[in-house]
């Protein structure tokens, strides 16, 4: 168990290599799942929680840790399981995303496994905009389930607010009502959502892909049949995707003489100074943690409004 604990402190150097590192869990069942050790602080003994009146229902409590209150998940009630019991909530999985910080509350910690980006597939499932499963893979021939960690948050704080008015109106005079259109691509299908309403908010049009090697594939056809500029005007990735992470689809852009002239901004619910560096020594043109409209609005009208030499900071 402390060698798991301390892995989750490294840093994964495995950028550009289409691999991620996950951590495996369990919620009181023999079922795996996985979340991205990106998005993970730490992984803590569950602490006492304190619950409080009017709470949505699927927040378990808050527990302070380290001198912080957190609100703590109950995730095996938000997949649809029953809840774990205080007995079995014997870990906190601390995630950073999104911009915040929350726990999930977990029974037992696996391990942290090395897996590659083109090992993992979408979920099958009949309903993608309401699954809890943004992807699947195996670990000694068992299934892990990948959880969609935004559709979580999305479940209790609700669906993200569009571009405030203002601001539309703003991007919309700055794009003179010039059409549009941006090439988006995200496996979960929230993020999907929220981008695909705020680039309509702003009057671009969003063409939507499920990963990167979905989208790299267009590309590729809109090339092929001639000026890929006529078809899109930007590039906005997800980093964490099935069969090819966003790292990797804005290197074989760059690798591309027909692509890579794109402007590709990265938008992950991953930030941080690491991955900054990382989207930078990749190729992209700018990374945006999700997920506030207003400034995502700002940042896509910056670009197509006339900013053409916006670098990322170093």
């Amino acid at each position: 168990m402390a060698s798991v604990l301390e892995s989750v402190d490294r840093l994964t150097r495995l950028v550009g290599q289409n691999r991620l590192e996950l951590l495996l869990f369990r919620l009181a069942t023999n079922q795996l799942y996985g979340i991205n050790v990106f998005k993970v602080r730490e992984v803590v003994h569950s602490p006492p929680l304190r619950r409080f009146p009017l709470a949505h229902p699927l927040v378990a409590g808050l527990a302070r840790v380290r001198g912080v209150t957190v609100p703590v998940l109950d995730v095996a009630t938000a997949i649809g399981l029953p809840p774990l019991t205080q007995a079995q909530s014997r870990y906190i999985v601390l995630t950073e995303f999104s911009r915040s910080l929350q726990g999930l509350a977990v029974s037992d910690i696996e391990r942290i496994v090395n897996a590659g980006w083109d090992s993992v597939r979408p979920p099958p499932t009949d309903d993608p905009e309401r699954s809890h499963v943004t992807a699947i893979t195996y670990y000694n021939d068992a299934l892990v389930q990948i959880l969609d960690v935004e559709r979580l948050l999305d479940l209790v704080i609700g669906p993200a607010p569009g571009v405030s008015a203002d601001v539309a109106h703003e991007a919309r005079l700055a794009l003179d009502g010039k059409p549009r259109r941006a090439l988006v691509a995200d496996d979960s299908a929230v993020a999907r959502n929220q981008i695909r309403r705020a680039l309509e908010d702003i009057g671009v049009e969003a063409i939507l892909c499920n990963d990167g090697s979905q989208a790299l594939e267009r590309l590729t056809r809109w090339a092929d049949e001639g000026d890929v500029d006529e078809h899109i005007s930007m590039v906005i990735s997800d980093i964490e995707m099935p069969q090819m992470d966003g790292y990797t689809l804005v290197r074989e852009i760059r690798k591309n003489r027909r692509l890579a002239h794109l402007h590709v901004m990265m938008h992950s619910s991953l930030s941080g100074q690491f991955n900054s560096q990382a989207c930078k020594a990749a190729g992209a043109d700018r990374l945006l943690a999700k997920f506030a409209p207003d400034e995502f609005a700002r940042a896509v009208t910056a670009y197509l409004g006339g900013d053409r030499s916006r670098p990322m900071p170093d």
